[in-house]
Formats: structure tokens, sequence, C-alpha cells
């Protein structure tokens, strides 16, 4: 295999790459510039470059959780009072969402937030605040289907539920409740048997009979169509998987993040980055750069598995390479004026027209834990 550092005709963007020092200096900038302009705000997309203020018009909101993440993240980089501050306070603005039970996505709000500050600094609050939003988590478990219900419907359930998994195994673990790890590990072989093909490919959306737990159909939100791979949610398997087979070991899951990242791996050529649906004949946009900022942290992670065996190294040279196209100028918008979020390229909701060849919070955040990640991979560390 190629080592990451060299270069290949195949990813020709990779020229030019911004160091990476030069990366967190303007993440650090683009954080300030947006605290600053909009104190409070967490927004989920860009409208030509600049932050969409206004709540989110499709799904409850779910991505203050991402904007606190980079500011816990760049907290423990730097090392600087007030990064911290900034961190405290999101954090502390998202803990009411502990309770929401409108939303799939309490994983997204609460563990890059509370989570990321219970594992810098564990304090008896922060561990009652991922049991309750654990809690609320666990209540959306459909009982005859074995799966944690979307927003959408009692009948549905998203491939993107697996990452929000791991806030309920963590309430399980921290308050000791066995009930809670049942409805984690049952939604993850739910989403295993019945989001994931036989190929590793994922579909994003399976619907249930909420009555009788019998499996209908899949469908799509945002892919090409319902048979189809969108490339984020194929992203989510990758991370979400890994994450489930950390907390629980289970090599079910392993195997299922490795098929994931296998597929992916296939459908995206080394030093690229995939479009929002790879089955699209003609894709309206040749690139959807958060799936690969979320598939580089997720394989990041998964490379550190020691279960993973031989394919831990195809993984981490993989996500290394991922890694440096995201960091050229095609796609770090270090040198596009009046840019106001890290990565372009990406996309929010093709189908609804929202973000479109844009910044989204969710894609600067994994972004910048791929950073964090890539500096500690090799160290074989294995955490959930």
């Amino acid at each position: 295999m190629t080592s990451s550092g060299d270069a290949t005709a195949t990813d020709a963007q990779t020229a030019g790459v911004v160091a990476v020092a030069d990366c967190w200096a303007f993440a650090e900038r683009q954080l300030r510039r947006l605290l600053r302009r909009a104190p409070g705000q967490t927004p989920t997309y860009t409208e030509n470059g600049r932050w969409v203020l206004n709540e989110d018009p499709w799904a409850p909101t779910w991505s203050g959780g991402f904007l606190a993440g980079m500011l816990w993240i760049l907290a423990a980089r730097t090392g600087d009072a007030w990064w911290r501050e900034q961190a405290e306070w999101y954090s502390r603005l998202l803990e009411p969402r502990k309770d929401d039970t409108g939303t799939h996505d309490i994983g997204f709000v609460l563990e890059p937030s509370w989570g990321r500050w219970y594992d810098l600094e564990p304090h008896g609050h922060a561990r009652e605040v991922l049991i309750d939003g654990g809690r609320t988590m666990a209540g959306r478990l459909q009982l005859p289907g074995g799966y944690l219900r979307t927003w959408v419907d009692p009948g549905s359930t998203f491939i993107d539920v697996m990452m929000n998994v791991g806030i309920i195994f963590r309430a399980a673990r921290y308050s000791d409740d066995p009930a809670l790890w049942d409805a984690a590990l049952r939604h993850s072989h739910t989403s295993r048997r019945f989001l994931m093909r036989g190929d590793g490919s994922t579909a994003h959306e399976a619907w249930f009979d909420p009555q009788t737990g019998e499996f209908l159909r899949t469908a799509t939100h945002q892919g090409w169509r319902s048979d189809s791979t969108w490339a984020r949610g194929q992203a989510w398997a990758i991370y979400g998987f890994t994450v489930a087979h950390l907390h629980t070991g289970d090599e079910a899951l392993l195997d299922a993040a490795c098929r994931a990242a296998d597929f992916y791996i296939a459908a995206t050529p080394v030093g690229q980055v995939p479009p929002n649906d790879w089955s699209d004949p003609a894709p309206p946009e040749p690139w959807e750069s958060s799936a690969a900022a979320i598939a580089t942290a997720g394989m990041f992670r998964l490379a550190a598995v020691r279960g993973a065996g031989e394919r831990r190294d195809r993984y981490r040279d993989y996500a290394k390479r991922s890694l440096r196209a995201l960091r050229t100028p095609e796609f770090l918008a270090v040198g596009t004026s009046g840019w106001e979020g890290i990565v372009k390229h990406a996309i929010y909701h093709r189908r609804n027209g929202l973000g479109i060849d844009e910044s989204v919070m969710f894609g600067d955040y994994y972004f910048l834990e791929a950073l964090d990640l890539a500096e500690h991979v090799d160290e074989g560390e294995e955490e959930p």
C-alpha cells in the first residue's frame, strides 16, 4: 500500500496541502468570529459561506453539540481559559436538551458537549446530564421491532441513529442499568440486520410496523433513491458501529463497522471525496465533504480497535490520505474571502435544497476531530 505521505496521480487535489498547525489556527479564527458575531447561536449550515442563524427548517435542531464539541477540542489542545469558558457556556446552553423527547439526536447534542467535558474532567453533574440524556434517548425504543424511532414516525429509524446509541451505553454504564444497555444493543443489531446490505452498503431509513415489529421497506430522505447509498449515511455507519463495538466488545458490530468502511473505501478511491450518493448517475455536485470528514474520523477510531486485525493499517492509512484531501484549499476555506465555515463543499440536505455546496457544522466538527485523532492513532489505544 502506498504510504500516506506519498503523492499519486489519483489524488491530484492534495497538491498544496495546508500544514496541520495552519489548519488549527484557521479553525480558531473562524470559530472566534462566529462566537463574536452570533453569541449563543448554534447554526447548522451556511448559505453563500455565511452561517444561517435561523432554526433548522427540516429536523429538530441537532447541531449545537458540534459547535460545543469544537470548543472543547480547542480547550483541551490549547489550555486557553477563553476556549474553556466558551465550551462550558455552550454546553450549559444545551443541558435542557437532555429531556428532549422530540429528537432522535440526543447523542449528537450531548456527546460532543457534555461527553467531552466529562471525558476531559469527570464530575458528577456531567455524569448526571449524560445519564438523563441516555435515558431520554432509550425512551425511543420500539419494543416490537427493537429499534430507536426517529422524529419522523414511530415506524421509522435512520442509519444516523447509530451515532446516538453511545450515549445510551454511557448512561447504562454510569447508572448500572441493564435495561439501557439492552436498548442500545438491540437497536445496534436491528440496524445491522435491516439497514446494512450484504455488500456493506447501507440504506438511510428502515420502516417497520410499530405494532408488530415487522420490517416493511427501506427509504431515503437524503439519498438518490431507496436502494442507493447515501455517502453521509455510510459514514455514520462506520463511526456508529465502531463506537457500539468499543462499548460492548460485540464482534458482530465490529464486523459491521469494517464492512461499512470497506464499502466506503471501494466506492471512494484513496485521496478523494465522495458525492452525496454513489449511485446517482449524474450527481449535481461532485463532493459531499462532511461525509469524508465523518468517515475519516470513524476510520481513525476503527484503526485503534485491536480486533480489526490486519485491516487496522488499511483504515489508518486511508484516513490519513482522506484527511490530506480535506486539508487542501479546494476544501479548507482558508483562502476563500468572507467564508465563515471551515470545510467547504458539504451538503446538508440536497432534496430540500439546504446547505448545498456549503459548510455544515457537523462537517467542521468531524474534520477537527479527525485532525485531533490523527495525532494519536498510532498510539494503539482503544476507547469508546
